[in-house]
């Protein structure tokens, strides 16, 4: 008779295989940051996002102090599965990029590439899509100078409006600040928004570098989570 163990891991133990694989990181401003963190966090090869502030001189940025910053999300993506120039299109179809600032900079569109192959990716993407949308592109462009985390309650937003899913998750990330950097609460936090589905997502789960009991252990999660 086989004995099945129902010992439950937290979610940063679950996904310690994906710390190995290849990883970029893109830092994008796209107006309020809440729906590109669910946006990106729900593409099959994004290992990370992150929402927070950059673009802007004053210290120690806040929400409510934001100063000159912009309202910014970072994403790790594993380039061998999702390149930065498909992170790029990403980018630009899915905001308008011009600099309305209605509110300050708190909003504008923004870019800050990380080394000179991402700037020439910027150069010959930004091109492409203003062949494509049929406009000029006014996104704020310059190299990467920092990032600051945005507090707590931004990070993962959309999930955290679904105070039952994140009873369901209790057992796997008993600190909410666990949800912020875990693959597998990004692409809920998509899910709840509305990118993906969870079949697609299931086989994706199937097809992590992580152990095989920790990849059923979250597939089972996933299939029978109530919202």
């Amino acid at each position: 008779m086989t004995v099945q163990n129902h010992q439950h891991h937290q979610l940063p133990e679950l996904e310690a295989g994906l710390a190995s694989l290849p990883c970029e990181t893109a830092t994008f401003g796209m107006g309020c940051f809440w729906g590109p963190d669910a946006r990106f966090g729900a593409l099959a090869g994004v290992l990370r996002t992150r929402t927070g502030y950059a673009g802007g001189t004053t210290e120690n940025p806040t929400y409510k102090e934001m100063g000159d910053h912009t309202e910014t999300i970072e994403v790790d993506f594993d380039p061998s599965i999702i390149s930065y120039e498909e992170t790029l299109r990403h980018f630009w179809r899915s905001h308008y990029p011009n600099r309305d600032a209605y509110r300050g900079r708190q909003y504008i569109s923004l870019l800050r590439f990380h080394d000179e192959k991402q700037e020439a990716a910027v150069e010959r993407i930004k091109g492409e899509m203003e062949a494509e949308l049929g406009f000029s592109i006014e996104t704020e462009i310059a190299p990467f100078e920092g990032f600051t985390l945005a507090e707590e309650r931004h990070q993962k937003y959309y999930l955290k409006r679904y105070p039952g899913a994140l009873n369901q998750l209790e057992c796997m990330a008993p600190e909410p600040s666990i949800l912020t950097d875990s693959i597998f609460a990004a692409r809920l936090n998509g899910f709840v928004k509305g990118f993906g589905n969870r079949e697609a997502l299931l086989e994706e789960i199937s097809g992590w570098p992580i152990r095989p009991e920790a990849r059923e252990q979250l597939k089972e999660k996933l299939k029978h989570m109530k919202w």
